[in-house]
């Protein structure tokens, strides 16, 4: 494989060459001379960029230096074809350590320049250094390689020099054969801060009125090759050492503590360096850094400390992240059984930052919404979206920074474990929250809608050029990674997980791992703890679940004579299956179940397997004939189950009963029940007499369930004739909670009754119930009454998302010109969210259409990282979401050129506007749209063609369903 790169590499040279002859011994003293005047000169490739480019009025982007050879400027030039090519470096040569210096012009013209050192591990022979370089001006007379020997350093002659722009390389060719040994590199070069939110790049926020930028990094997953020339891929790990240049009245933060004193920039009045210490070994998407004039607050940690940086007027928000950031830490040393390796530990909370956090090792980056909370403020599901978000972070200070993926293909194992342990930390530190119950509504349901579909995708996957690897941040890696990595740490035994976890981290320490690395450690715990059969292996399991898409129903058919039960699994898929095939995929099905007899919901350990067989009988499962039986015990296999009509009926009368069974099983029922129904596996007539028991459930988990399956029928009928017959049935379910829960917190009520209420008002106030809106109006009103509403809100916390979109939907243009400026004024970021949220919620479509061109504005107020959130307020109604459609399939060109090209804001903007389609001409102008604009699609593109089937499926839905649940609701009692 080394040789083909390394083939491909010299066939694909493009751009610009260059030459250069001659070979030198150096001394060691003329080495360090040399290394002096390459700092100096570096200063002065600045000071010459600044002078030619800055701007003496009003800073503002400047056009920088761009990719010599490579795409066109802008998000749509940026995007390569989608084709084959092999985008991974040649492995003859790797990295060792970089000594990097960077100069950024933070207050002129947003021009960066900067070198880099790079000691190199030749490890065969070869033509040329291939690195990643995009979006950066290399300075081709500033290349310089040498062969380090024990005492001096010989020079390497240079030939061409030149660009790969579609795989993004920078390539160096020799004109000699550089053998098998160490060598250092330096080159010089010049960038741009952007404000795309990717590489280094700026962003800015007004205090006391006045504009102050910062330039901070996000380098995952291929974006730290836009900011200084690397080996950009995630094995390829090496020790970091940082320069970094700033005003003097900023300050600096990176990955490790500075290591001493700033000195003055030579020619550049007012700038100074930070020297920071060498890192630990790590990959280049993990190295971060920021130019800020934030405020930090710290608190001390086992070997250091613990600091939390944000803008000054909002440092007050991050005490609650500085309390439990500490001790989610130490929680975690404990879990792993590995200390944290690094001294000090930095959270920064950032204007502009696409993604929801980064766990760059030892500075995690956050949204603001991520990291602060305002007692008073922000919601307790803020609190609580905080503390989980954190705790995610932190855990990726083990799985992905300590041992990371060999390659993106195995991206799941980073996202997957944190999404999973980020709950076992929270929990750890507040406990009163419950938070593992909410795991299955929260991830395993969330995601079975996605995984159902044909286009989703393996959680382990072959990717090549960015945009693949980017488009697999999604929620199959996260979520559904989380979702087997449970019901693994269950199969197993917590025991026996956690062991072999701590078997892996330590083998591969500072090193990079492939999901095999991992099932090797946890098959050897497991067998010596005779949890697995010898001739099990972990692999033969957990392959079966991250090499296929999707993931099977268990359809059990019970013999109410002989008291067994067969079992037969198949794929679930949303759209209905032709017969199944010899083709079609098995899994290895971790087998649980309880009965009527037993009630045992507390045993998750398997009592047995279906080992990719098509079917199992279990002869005896211990249910006399009018007993029910429950398979999947707490939901930990991720797999639906589906029974015989008789179990069926058995498990509705037991609903009635309360404490009969689990929340999170009951849950698991009514998800069940209607996505079988949905995906043509079960009759709506059974599945709907599932939800009559729901008028006496009382608990969050089964509630949230119900909404969450019913809210696609809901999105389903609202714009028919017959939405007046759903509206009338799903009140009568809630009615009685409602009633219970009311609309006044009561002090100290624990956190999933608050979670109820919100959830109850928020589907009662949106079909109008009268009580609800004249409540939630009322408050409203009383808010725009107080003398000075941006320091006075008499609406509780965490009634305010209900109380704002129920306000707006009733109101016209004053109340939504009312939230606008409180939009405008608030510093806090959850107040910012929920209030963009409500916003849209009007009915008006000019306001609707208003709020959308005010999104795509620079100077309106919304940030860029916020329009996905403007299209999926104004996407989330009947009124809105053909608006959003019309305004993303007319403007697309300029939406991608103005958000950039960053997976979560593109891939958020398709999937809230599409969501709902459910006719064949919306389902046509969909695929027109795809078709028009296939070759800009970019990172969207498996989201686009998710959309349209989702769409297919939704048509599919239509013509089986609608009759049949019009007819069961015209009919439908509540009464049992």
């Amino acid at each position: 494989m080394t040789q083909s790169r390394e083939a491909l590499t010299i066939m694909a040279e493009s751009g610009p060459t260059f030459s250069k002859a001659g070979t030198l011994a150096v001394p060691r003293w003329a080495a360090l001379l040399a290394a002096a005047v390459f700092v100096v000169s570096l200063v002065v490739t600045g000071v010459v960029v600044y002078s030619l480019t800055a701007c003496p009025a009003a800073p503002g982007p400047a056009p920088g230096p761009g990719p010599a050879g490579g795409p066109p400027a802008g998000a749509a030039g940026q995007r390569a074809a989608r084709d084959k090519t092999d985008v991974r470096l040649p492995r003859s040569v790797r990295p060792v350590s970089y000594e990097i210096s960077l100069l950024p012009f933070i207050r002129g013209n947003f021009s960066f320049s900067g070198e880099v050192a790079i000691v190199l591990n030749v490890t065969e022979p070869t033509s040329n250094v291939t690195l990643h370089a995009h979006g950066l001006a290399v300075d081709e007379g500033s290349v310089a390689l040498t062969l380090q020997d024990a005492d001096a350093s010989t020079g390497v002659p240079l030939g061409r020099q030149s660009r790969d722009p579609k795989r993004q390389f920078y390539v160096i060719r020799t004109r000699m054969q550089m053998k098998p040994g160490t060598y250092r590199i330096k080159l010089k070069f010049t960038g741009t801060l952007g404000d795309d939110l990717q590489g280094f790049y700026r962003s800015s926020y007004m205090e006391r009125n006045e504009t102050r930028w910062v330039a901070v990094t996000q380098f995952q997953s291929t974006d730290a090759r836009r900011a200084f020339p690397c080996f950009d891929e995630p094995a390829l790990k090496a020790r970091f050492k940082l320069h970094l240049a700033r005003p003097k009245d900023m300050t600096t933060v990176s990955n490790m503590p500075l290591q001493r004193a700033s000195t003055a920039v030579a020619g550049v009045p007012g700038y100074v360096w930070d020297h920071y210490e060498e890192s630990v070994p790590m990959s280049t998407y993990l190295v971060a850094f920021a130019v800020t004039d934030f405020e930090s607050r710290r608190s001390p940690m086992r070997n250091g400390t613990f600091a939390v940086w944000t803008r000054r007027e909002a440092v007050d928000q991050a005490r609650y992240a500085l309390d439990i950031g500490p001790r989610v830490l130490e929680y975690f040393e404990k879990y792993f059984n590995i200390k944290y390796p690094l001294p000090k530990m930095d959270m920064m909370a950032l204007p502009d930052f696409a993604a929801g956090a980064m766990e760059n090792w030892g500075l995690i980056t956050y949204r603001e919404i991520a990291m602060l909370y305002q007692e008073g403020v922000s919601m307790t599901s803020n609190k609580q979206q905080v503390a989980t978000v954190v705790a995610h972070e932190l855990a990726h200070q083990w799985f992905g920074n300590l041992v990371t993926p060999s390659w993106w293909s195995d991206l799941w194992l980073n996202e997957g474990f944190a999404s999973y342990v980020e709950y076992l930390g929270v929990n750890a530190v507040e406990p009163s929250w419950l938070i593992l119950d909410q795991f299955v509504v929260s991830e395993v349901q969330m995601v079975f809608g996605l995984d159902a579909l044909q286009s989703s995708h393996p959680v382990s996957i072959e990717v090549g050029n960015p945009d693949e690897i980017n488009e697999i941040f999604d929620r199959i890696s996260y979520a559904k990674g989380a979702s087997i990595i449970r019901m693994m740490d269950h199969f197993l035994t917590t025991r026996v997980f956690t062991a072999g976890l701590t078997q892996y981290l330590r083998a591969r320490s500072y090193s990079s791992a492939t999901q095999n690395n991992l099932w090797d450690a946890l098959t050897a715990q497991a067998h010596r703890d005779q949890v697995l059969p010898d001739d099990v292996s972990v692999r033969d399991i957990m392959d079966t679940w991250t090499l296929q898409t999707g993931y099977p129903v268990i359809t059990v058919t019970r013999s109410y004579a002989s008291g067994s039960a067969r079992l037969t699994q198949r794929r679930f898929v949303l759209r209905e299956m032709n017969a199944t095939t010899a083709q079609d995929p098995l899994w290895w099905v971790p087998v649980t179940f309880t009965t009527e007899a037993v009630r045992d919901f507390r045993t998750t350990r398997p009592s047995h397997w279906m080992r990719r067989e098509r079917s199992l009988v279990i002869d005896a499962i211990g249910a006399e004939a009018d007993q029910w039986v429950i398979f999947n015990v707490q939901e930990t296999g991720f797999y639906r189950v589906n029974y015989d009509k008789t179990n069926w009926r058995l498990l509705g009368r037991a609903l009635r009963e309360p404490g009969s069974i689990a929340a999170a099983n009951r849950a698991q029922l009514v998800d069940d029940a209607l996505n079988l129904a949905r995906g043509g596996h079960l009759d709506y007539g059974t599945a709907l007499d599932v939800t009559r028991y729901l008028r006496y459930e009382k608990e969050y988990l089964p509630w949230k369930a119900a909404l969450n399956a019913l809210g696609y029928i809901d999105s389903m009928l609202v714009d028919s004739g017959h939405y007046d017959k759903f509206k009338a049935y799903v009140m009568s379910l809630l009615l009685p909670l409602y009633e219970d829960v009311g609309m006044q917190e009561q002090p100290g009520e624990p956190l999933l009754r608050v979670l109820t209420r919100v959830s109850l008002m928020s589907w009662a106030c949106n079909f109008g119930h009268e009580d609800c809106v004249n409540k939630a109006y009322d408050m409203f009103s009383q808010w725009r009454r107080v003398s000075d509403p941006d320091k006075e809100n008499p609406i509780p916390a965490n009634l305010k998302p209900v109380v704002y979109c129920t306000a707006l939907r009733k109101g016209g243009q004053a109340e939504w010109d009312f939230a606008w400026e409180r939009y405008l004024r608030t510093n806090v970021g959850s107040e910012k969210d929920l209030l963009l949220n409500a916003l849209g919620c009007s009915r008006e479509t000019w306001i609707l259409g208003r709020f959308l061109e005010r999104a795509m504005s620079e100077s309106s107020g919304i940030r860029k990282q916020d329009v996905p959130r403007v299209f999926s307020s104004v996407a989330g109604s009947v009124v809105g979401q053909p608006l959003t459609v019309q305004y993303l399939r007319a403007k697309w060109q300029r939406v991608v050129q103005y958000v950039g090209s960053s997976t979560f804001m593109i891939n958020n903007l398709v999937r809230s506007t599409f969501k709902r389609i459910n006719g064949k001409y919306e389902l046509m102008d969909l695929k027109r749209f795809a078709e028009d604009n296939k070759r800009e699609l970019g990172t969207a593109t498996r989201q686009v063609m998710q959309s349209i089937e989702q769409a297919e499926a939704n048509i599919e839905w239509m013509d089986r369903n609608f009759n049949t649940i019009v007819w069961w609701l015209g009919n439908a009692t509540v009464s049992t």
